[in-house]
């Protein structure tokens, strides 16, 4: 079974859609008297938004004169949310959030602008999972810990198993001497 992902080439996906500028652009609208100042900063914060998805992470860069970075790594990725409202539906984009077991109820990284989010999700699950899109899994680190996990306890399970085996024939010969020697 092929997924969606692999149609998609992440290494070349650094910028939102071009949508997300128009989604801007409506936003700043609202904002009254204030879009004078808002329309700015929304095409500031459009034109520096930067995504990397790379080996061990994903990395978004944003800002101009206070510039901001973020690097998550795949290992620490707890949960993946996509988020779409009524005009980013009908603009064809969506909002990707990546959180974090860091404490702080806002995610870490949110991916503004995306076009085809349920690929960017599954290829974050698959990350996020270990899972490398091989055609036979071999067990992740996760897995192999339990694996071994279990082996131990199966081991240790048996151990004892063999212990109260032995001290119940050890009982019952006891109950033997004390009822000959009586």
């Amino acid at each position: 079974m092929t997924t969606q992902s692999s149609s998609l080439d992440f290494a070349a996906l650094e910028r939102p859609s071009p949508q997300l500028l128009t989604y801007y652009l409506l936003a700043s609208l609202l904002s009254g008297p204030a879009m004078v100042i808002v329309i700015p900063a929304m095409m500031i914060r459009y034109n520096t938004l930067r995504y990397r998805f790379e080996e061990s992470g994903v990395r978004m860069q944003l800002g101009l004169l206070f510039r901001k970075e973020v690097v998550v790594a795949f290992r620490r990725i707890q949960d993946i949310h996509v988020s779409r409202n009524l005009v980013q539906r009908w603009l064809g984009i969506a909002s990707v959030s990546i959180q974090t077991a860091s404490g702080n109820a806002t995610p870490e990284i949110v991916l503004e602008g995306m076009t085809d989010e349920d690929s960017v999700r599954d290829w974050l699950y698959e990350r996020m999972r270990g899972a490398r899109g091989q055609s036979s899994p071999s067990p992740t680190g996760e897995q192999a810990i339990l694996s071994h996990q279990d082996s131990q306890a199966d081991e240790v399970t048996m151990l004892l198993t063999g212990i109260r085996d032995n001290l119940a024939i050890l009982a019952a010969q006891r109950g033997q001497r004390s009822d000959s020697g009586s």
